[in-house]
């Protein structure tokens, strides 16, 4: 199971010593890929191309059918940015979206109540932590009334989606008091080892997605060991 750290090294890698030449060709881009995903190489080939086509119930069978193939580990942030997460929780009524695995849900679950919800949320993970109150939701529609939560928290999530602007709209939302983001530091190329559809290679694009609303008060952006932390209260 590769960790975060091993996995921001090698994206290192890719992004910044391979040319883009290389990097958007199929040909180069094939053995790797089959390596990695086998059968479904072609599936993770044609993500990108055909993403925002599809609907909602199509991107999330998509999801559903390459889980199998997906690196797996427990949890995609880094362990510094975890840390800043939970030094940052606000309240005592934290909502997370695009909980994973529930690595952090849990470890937030410690000191504060929270609903953790993504697209699919498994039998086994509910079973395996009764403690906390799993949802299944699209974060572009989310269940919950205006500023229900005291913090909310999303990460390796946003470059996921199909609709940012929407997402980010429900985030805030059904934030009361904080909200958190963590997205990676990646460019965009034609052929990843993931799913991402939205690519945040510098600061400012993370920030062209997080144009201000009314409700925006103060806000940070730091960059913590190959994740951009962004940090927003609200007024």
């Amino acid at each position: 199971m590769l960790s975060r750290e091993i996995t921001t090294k090698i994206a290192f890698i890719l992004d910044e010593l391979i040319p883009p030449v290389l990097r958007d060709s199929k040909w180069f881009m094939w053995i790797p890929f089959k390596l990695l995903f086998g059968k479904k190489t072609t599936e993770f080939f044609r993500f990108k191309e055909h993403a925002f086509d599809m609907s909602f119930d199509q991107f999330k069978k998509t999801y559903e059918s390459l889980e199998s193939v997906h690196i797996q580990r427990e949890t995609d942030l880094n362990r510094a940015c975890i840390s800043a997460i939970l030094d940052n929780i606000e309240g005592n009524n934290v909502l997370e979206v695009g909980c994973g695995r529930a690595h952090l849900a849990k470890k937030i679950n410690a000191r504060a109540q929270v609903v953790a919800c993504d697209m699919v949320i498994s039998h086994e993970m509910r079973i395996s932590n009764p403690e906390i109150d799993f949802r299944a939701v699209n974060i572009e529609d989310l269940p919950f009334i205006d500023s229900e939560f005291d913090t909310v928290v999303c990460t390796h999530t946003l470059e996921h989606v199909l609709d940012i602007e929407r997402a980010i709209s429900e985030l805030r939302r059904v934030a009361k008091k904080r909200l958190i983001i963590v997205v990676p530091k990646q460019r965009p190329y034609k052929y990843t080892f993931d799913l991402h559809i939205h690519f945040f290679p510098y600061r400012w694009s993370l920030l062209a997605c997080m144009q201000q609303s009314e409700r925006t008060g103060s806000r940070s952006l730091r960059l913590i060991e190959g994740d951009w932390y962004y940090q927003e209260e609200i007024e």
